[in-house]
C-alpha cells in the first residue's frame, strides 16, 4: 500500500486530505488515473470549487486520466450536483469533483463519481482502491493520449431542470426579496443569477471568490449571524446558506431565525411529503426524528441508512424512496429534479412552498413538530482507538437495543436519542443528541461526550 495512502481520509466521501501534506498532485494524479482504468476509458468531467489549490488538482486529475487514454473534460468551478447532474445528461463515464465540501481553506478531496450520477458506494470505492494499489497502471502510449475538452454550460441545464419542476411562473410573480450566503463558494459564481431567474431580488454576501473563505464553510448556526443581520437589513422573506461546493443548504427565516441543517430539512421534507403521501422516503440515521413523526402522520413509509449521500442514494434506489434527507447536513434529495444532494433544488423548492402556501417561512414551522438537537465533535487519536470506543459504548449500553447501522445509535424512552459516529470526512467522532427539551439534549450530549472522551483516553 502506497504510504500517503494512509495518512488521508478515505470513504465513500472520497479521498480528502491536508493540501501540502497529505493530498499531494502526485497522489491526485494517481487516483485519477486509477479512476480512468475503473470506468474503462470514455470521458470524464473535472468539477472543483473555489478553493485556491482547486486549479492544481485539476490540472493533475486531467493529467491522470489522459495518462490512461480517458478524455478529460474541464467543467471549471461548478456546483457538485451540477457536476453529478452533467454526467448523466452528457452520458459521460463519470466524475471527479475536486472539493473538500465543507472542510476548511487547508483541505481538499476528489470525489468520484459512476457514470449515474451518484458517488461511489463502498463496493466501487473498494475497487477503485484495488486499481490504484497495484504496482503499476495501464498507461498507454502517445498516439492514445487524447486532448482535454471543456464543458462551459453545466449549470445551465442544471438549471433548467430545476425551473422546469417548480412552479416557476408563481415564484416569479411572488417577488420574493431574499438574502444568499455563498459562502465564497461556487455560489459566488451562481447562485444570485439562480435566485433573478425565479424573479427574486437578491441580496448577497460571501460573494466573491479567490481568496479564501470569509466564515467557516460549515453553513451551521454558529457561523450564520452575518446571513441573519442581513436577511433582516433588507426585509428579505429568507436566506439561504451555502457551503463551498453547493450541495448542503441551512435557512433563516424573515425573523432572521437560524434554522439549523435539521429544521431546514425538516420544513423542506414536511412540505414534499404532505403533497405526495405515501410512498418511502429515506433519512440518514443523523436525520431529526420530527421527519419520521410527519411522515407517519402522511402514511410515508421511513428507512435509515448510514450517514453518506451515497448511502442514502443507495437504499432510495433499493426502496423506489421519491425522498432522501440528509438532515445533518440540510441534504434534500429529490429524485424528481436530481438524484443527489442539491442546495439550488432546495432552493427552488422552498420559493415554490412559499408561494403556494401563501405563508412565512415562521408560520410554516409552527405548523411541524420541532425537537431540539445538539452536536459535538471529540477528536479521534486513531481510526482504531475510534472503532474501540464506540464498541465500549454500545456494550455498555446493549440493554436499549442501540442501532447500529451507522455508529451506535441509543434510543431513550422519552423519544429522545443520542448518536455517535465515526466521520467520513473528519479524524473525529460525532455526537448528536435531540430531544423535546432543549436542556434535555444538551445534558444528554453532555453526558455521553464524557463516556467517549474517557474511553478514548485508555
Amino acid at each position: 500500500m502506497k504510504e500517503a495512502f494512509r495518512r488521508l481520509k478515505i470513504g465513500v466521501s472520497g479521498i480528502r486530505g491536508v493540501v501540502g501534506e497529505s493530498l499531494s498532485p502526485v497522489l491526485a494524479s494517481d487516483f485519477a488515473a486509477a479512476f480512468g482504468e475503473f470506468v474503462g476509458g470514455g470521458r470524464v468531467l473535472i468539477g472543483r470549487d473555489t478553493r485556491s489549490s482547486g486549479e492544481m488538482y485539476e490540472n493533475a486529475v486531467a493529467a491522470g486520466l489522459l495518462s490512461v487514454g480517458v478524455q478529460p473534460v474541464l467543467t471549471g468551478i461548478l456546483p457538485t450536483p451540477s457536476l453529478q447532474f452533467a454526467v448523466r445528461e452528457t452520458a459521460a463515464s463519470g466524475a471527479i469533483a475536486i472539493t473538500a465540501s465543507h472542510n476548511g481553506n487547508e483541505w481538499n478531496a476528489l470525489k468520484f463519481i459512476g457514470p449515474d450520477g451518484l458517488f461511489l458506494n463502498q463496493t466501487a470505492n473498494d475497487e477503485l482502491l484495488d486499481i490504484y494499489n497495484q504496482p503499476d497502471s495501464n498507461y498507454v502510449t502517445e498516439n492514445r493520449i487524447r486532448t482535454e475538452k471543456c464543458l462551459p454550460d453545466a449549470f445551465r441545464m442544471h438549471q433548467e431542470k430545476i425551473l422546469r419542476s417548480v412552479n416557476a411562473d408563481a415564484i416569479r410573480k411572488k417577488h420574493f426579496r431574499v438574502a444568499v450566503d455563498c459562502c465564497n463558494g461556487v455560489g459566488a459564481l451562481y447562485s444570485r443569477k439562480f435566485l433573478e431567474s425565479l424573479g427574486c431580488e437578491t441580496v448577497s454576501i460571501f460573494d466573491t471568490w479567490g481568496n479564501g473563505f470569509e466564515r467557516p464553510p460549515e453553513p451551521v448556526p454558529a457561523h450564520l449571524g452575518a446571513l441573519s443581520e442581513c436577511v433582516r437589513k433588507h426585509r428579505c422573506a429568507l436566506g439561504f446558506a451555502q457551503d463551498p461546493d453547493g450541495d448542503r443548504i441551512s435557512l433563516v427565516s424573515g425573523s432572521g431565525a437560524i434554522l439549523g441543517a435539521q429544521d431546514s430539512a425538516l420544513l423542506i421534507a414536511a412540505s414534499l411529503l404532505r403533497n405526495r403521501r405515501g410512498g418511502t422516503v429515506v433519512l440518514n440515521i443523523q436525520t431529526t426524528r420530527a421527519i419520521e413523526l410527519v411522515a407517519e402522520e402522511c402514511g410515508v413509509r421511513v428507512l435509515y441508512s448510514p450517514v453518506g449521500e451515497v448511502n442514502v442514494t443507495d437504499a432510495m434506489t433499493a426502496s423506489g424512496a421519491f425522498l432522501g434527507i440528509e438532515g445533518s447536513s440540510g441534504g434534500i434529495i429529490y429524485p424528481a429534479i436530481s438524484m443527489c444532494r442539491d442546495s439550488y433544488a432546495a432552493m427552488a423548492l422552498v420559493l415554490d412552498m412559499l408561494a403556494a402556501r401563501g405563508q412565512s417561512i415562521d408560520a410554516l414551522l409552527g405548523t411541524l413538530p420541532r425537537l431540539a438537537s445538539v452536536s459535538r465533535k471529540v477528536i479521534c487519536p486513531s481510526a482504531q482507538a475510534g472503532v474501540n470506543a464506540l464498541r465500549a459504548v454500545r456494550e455498555r449500553h446493549s440493554s436499549r437495543n442501540p442501532i447500529t447501522v451507522d455508529g451506535v445509535r441509543i434510543d431513550l424512552s422519552d423519544g429522545a436519542w443520542v448518536l455517535l459516529r465515526r466521520s467520513n470526512t473528519e479524524p473525529v467522532i460525532r455526537l448528536l443528541a435531540e430531544s423535546a427539551d432543549p436542556a434535555a439534549a444538551e445534558r444528554l450530549v453532555e453526558k455521553f461526550e464524557r463516556e467517549l472522551q474517557g474511553l478514548l483516553k485508555k
